[in-house]
């Protein structure tokens, strides 16, 4: 389970704990044998007393007898240790990922049933008063989109050997294996713990960008082709009078899929245009061997003959056509399946899906909505031959695939800083000869929107390499439409958009890059800090007066029947920049005046939410996210992305990918049902001073922490943030500009600073000036009423319980010791209690997670083993920030301990799941 995760069926969770702390016995049995045998008896016996070190009260002070332990080992034994701890809590969150798909398949447990909980009958149940539910279907779009942000720690080799552990563990409870299969599975256990107790945890080369494309594509191969038309089955069999497989329920497929990997290129110089057009043939060449692979299983079930099943006139008609069209391949379908027809038609458009996957250009479809038209020629032919089941059954299914995924699997979406932007503008600009300031040419939106409408005077040549790249990556763009349709790879992002110009800038430069010539160009703004969230409403005022601007949307509007524009708000930076209570509030806000902005232009908005896996980056548990967004902001529309390691938490398994999108699609449905949309309006009034007393007093609180002179010191002091670098978790740098080093917070991304905070236990991102903000509220049964009333206010009270929950006092007060910085770290530990006791205040609890015992069983179950990974880590800190050896004065093997650190950094991400 991870941490994000929320549940409050407290009798379910004790049944479930049950089995769960069964399976972790077996595991860590198993675990210890694979220790013995290989040698490693006494580590037994040191993780044992570590263990329980850790569980003794005041575990985590400095000099208490987890200390002792870990100040006797020597590198070689601290090494090992740290590795046993990890791959035991490699093998817990296994356990607990399967009880979870269990509790699925049962349909048991907290991921069933109930509105809050993500049911999608409750949730249809409860609007079809309101609106027409399959009406809100067919305009619902759902998009998940998936990225490279490097959080998700494993490497490829320990992932594949737990998928082999859950395998054997699935065989071995088998109720209808027998000893004999039992006995192999458990021989198959004890080898592949062995091979995992073996494998290195940390990598050895930099993952690539087409590393990072190949790992995001064995996610739908192996779970999303599969529960993507269980969803929609799902969906199907909650609505009224319907009768799944048979009669058509009207479910429109709403689910799309995005993709960043191998298109992000902000701030990653590994990123390139011929990256780009690799990961999108990487895709369509998955998306067609998928759809092949599907529409031959499909075509082998369907020998009904033409006496039962009388094919159309349309189809015959079609079928005819093939004959001349592919005449060996047809002879052959025909010999093979006599008198089969429909089965004839599907093997045709096998064929030519495989043609199309081979380029074959004489065969080939030019786009998926020929696909479609063949496929439904069949589905309507077995309707008006009465077999309404094979025509809604797997054909259907297959319809849905190619509706979803098309033949490019997921767009491709491309994101870039501004200010590489504005830096080729200049470049370009300046070679014109008659603008007296190209860089402030190349801020101006007026000058910019006519090179857009009006082209470039005259011919210019970029002069840097990062310039050339920036038009080689939009002609990449036109080229893969041509190649994949237009849907492919159309989206382009502007991270720190600030005004209009950096908008215009992208239309600006695509003239440039190809002329004329076809281009579907959705130029997205990306709003992260506080300053340009408050700005968004003005710049795209200002945005959508330029003639580029209304072109583009004229031109959606002839096509698409109305205007529609995407704004991107994030999480991440916003967080970073004005703290975790500040900027939940400021999206509020920002979010409400964009969807005023929408409805004065007439334009439908979307808007796509930065979030991230960490509760300091937006994380948490999404559907009750959604239900907490202003009304009118989703609308039908959710677009997130997902990274990391929340990507392998919530697609990984097919019974909770699937789980994951109903809670989703439940939440998109029940947004804006009215009586939920006018509490949620009213509460937003009712308690807009106390928002804004918590915006101003914990934003304060927070900028005066950071603000302060040497905080940037203190962090890398601490913590092994620039240690984190040597990970290799993904392709892009940890800062902006690519530097491995430094003490600039502005350059230091988001994800490696909430890293970074999760490894000290101080875990300061989800909290830090929520205690100051409610303390000035001064008002105890106003944010008790406010807690209970605003969903907003309650997902924001809700993610802070569980950041502070994953806080460990003691522990990061002796990290925070490691800075010398004692002011600053009193301030963090005043400020840490005062935002304890005020959340308890407002839950009304004496304890942290008293009401959600499945994120408290979680939680307990692994802190003995991440307490001893921290107490392993500080002492490796130690050694590698002071010159020096404190028990003997000599200087430590800084390679042997810098090897710990990774280790731990390692171990301690397996164990809090939820890093970055």
């Amino acid at each position: 389970m991870s941490l994000a995760m929320d549940s409050d069926d407290e009798l379910t969770g004790s049944r479930a704990a049950q089995t769960l702390t069964d399976d972790l016995a077996f595991l860590n049995s198993l675990h210890e044998q694979v220790l013995t045998e290989g040698g490693n008896a006494d580590l037994v016996e040191v993780l044992a007393a570590l263990v329980a070190a850790c569980r003794e009260p005041g575990n985590g002070e400095n000099g208490s007898r987890a200390d002792e332990i870990v100040a006797s080992l020597d590198t070689e034994t601290t090494a090992r240790l740290t590795r046993a701890v990890t791959v035991h809590l490699h093998l817990t969150n296994l356990a607990e990922e399967r009880q979870r798909s269990r509790s699925l398949r049962v349909e048991d447990g907290e991921f069933t049933g109930g509105v809050d909980a993500g049911g999608v009958g409750d949730a249809i149940e409860e609007v079809a008063d309101a609106f027409d539910v399959r009406d809100r279907l067919a305009r619902m779009r759902i998009h998940p989109v998936l990225t490279a942000h490097p959080t998700e720690a494993r490497r490829r080799a320990v992932t594949s050997a737990l998928l082999r552990i859950a395998a054997q563990l699935d065989r071995y409870d088998d109720p209808l294996n027998g000893s004999a299969e039992k006995a192999v599975a458990r021989r198959r256990l004890l080898e592949d713990i062995d091979i995992l107790q073996r494998t290195s945890t940390l990598r050895s080369t930099q993952p690539e960008p087409r590393d990072e494309v190949k790992t995001v594509l064995t996610v739908f191969d192996q779970t999303l082709f599969r529960a993507v038309p269980r969803l929609y089955r799902s969906v199907e069999a909650a609505l009224p009078q319907a009768e799944p497989g048979r009669a058509d329920a009207g479910v429109p497929a709403f689910v799309r899929f995005g993709s960043w990997v191998g298109g992000d290129r902000d701030g990653n110089p590994h990123v390139t245009s011929a990256v780009t057009r690799e990961a999108m043939s990487q895709q369509a060449d998955q998306a067609l061997a998928q759809l092949h692979t599907t529409v031959q299983r499909v075509a082998r079930t369907m020998t009904m003959d033409s006496m039962w099943t009388r094919p159309s006139d349309e189809l015959l008609a079609s079928l005819a056509i093939d004959a001349v069209a592919l005449p060996e391949e047809f002879a052959r379908f025909a010999k093979d399946s006599p008198d089969e027809p429909h089965r004839q038609k599907m093997l045709v458009i096998g064929a030519r899906v495989a043609a199309t996957r081979a380029q074959r250009a004489d065969l080939t479809y030019h786009e998926p909505a020929d696909m479609l038209a063949d496929l439904r020629l069949v589905q309507a032919s077995l309707i008006a031959a009465g077999d309404e089941r094979t025509a809604r059954g797997e054909l259907q299914h297959l319809i849905w695939l190619v509706e979803t995924f098309g033949f490019h699997l997921a767009e491709l979406e491309v994101r870039q800083h501004s200010a590489v932007h504005e830096a080729a503008l200049t470049e370009l600009i300046g070679q014109l000869g008659d603008v007296p300031d190209a860089a402030q040419a190349a801020t101006d939106p007026v000058y910019l929107d006519r090179l857009a409408t009006q082209g470039w005077p005259r011919s210019v040549s970029p002069t840097s390499e990062r310039t050339a790249e920036v038009l080689d990556t939009i002609r990449v763009m036109a080229w893969l439409q041509q190649r994949w349709g237009a849907t492919c790879c159309g989206r382009y992002i502007i991270s720190f958009t600030r005004s209009a110009a950096d908008l215009t800038a992208v239309r600006a430069l695509a003239r440039l890059a190809v002329g004329d010539r076809p281009l579907r160009l959705d130029v997205v703004p990306l709003f992260e800090t506080g300053a340009d969230l408050a700005n968004a409403p003005t710049i795209l005022r200002s945005w959508a007066e330029q003639e580029s601007t209304r072109a583009w949307l004229a031109a959606q509007q002839q096509s698409a029947g109305e205007r529609s524009v995407e704004v991107m708000v994030g999480y991440s930076d916003s967080a970073k920049d004005v703290g975790p209570a500040s900027a939940t509030l400021t999206l509020d806000r920002a979010e409400r005046e964009l969807v005023q902005w929408a409805r004065e232009a007439d334009i439908r908005l979307t808007l796509f939410h930065g979030r991230g896996g960490s509760l300091g980056r937006g994380g948490g548990p999404l559907h009750r996210a959604i239900l907490a967004q202003p009304s009118g902001s989703v609308d039908g529309r959710f677009k997130v992305t997902e990274q990391g390691e929340v990507i392998f938490a919530r697609y990984a398994d097919v019974m909770i990918a699937q789980r994951h999108l109903e809670r989703l699609t439940s939440a998109v449905l029940l947004s804006e049902a009215p009586g939920r949309a006018t509490a949620r309006e009213e509460a937003g009034d009712r308690y807009a001073a106390l928002a804004r007393t918590i915006d101003v007093q914990s934003r304060g609180c927070y900028r005066a922490l950071v603000d302060s002179d040497g905080f940037a010191d203190l962090i890398a002091a601490i913590s092994p943030l620039d240690e984190i670098g040597e990970l290799r978790m993904g392709s892009r740098p940890a800062r902006r500009s690519g530097a491995s080093r430094g003490r600039s917070l502005d350059d230091l991304r988001a994800i490696p600073w909430v890293f970074s905070w999760a490894q000290t236990r101080v875990n300061l991102p989800g909290w830090y000036g929520l205690g100051s903000g409610l303390s000035a509220v001064g008002d105890l049964p106003l944010l008790r009423e406010a807690y209970a009333r605003w969903p907003l206010f309650t997902s924001m009270i809700d993610v802070a319980e569980m950041s502070l929950a994953k806080t460990d006092r003691p522990l990061a007060a002796q990290y925070l010791s490691l800075g010398n910085r004692p002011d600053l770290s009193a301030q963090i530990l005043t400020e840490y209690d005062l935002a304890r006791r005020l959340v308890l205040d407002v839950l009304g609890q004496n304890e942290l997670l008293e009401r959600k015992p499945h994120l408290h069983t979680a939680i307990t179950l692994r802190m003995p083993y991440v307490d001893a990974l921290s107490h392993l880590q500080l002492r490796a800190l130690r050694m590698l920030r002071t010159p020096h050896d404190p028990r003997n004065g000599s200087r430590p093997d800084e390679q042997a301990w810098s090897q710990i650190l990774l280790l731990t950094v390692n171990g301690a991400a397996a164990g809090l799941q939820n890093t970055g």
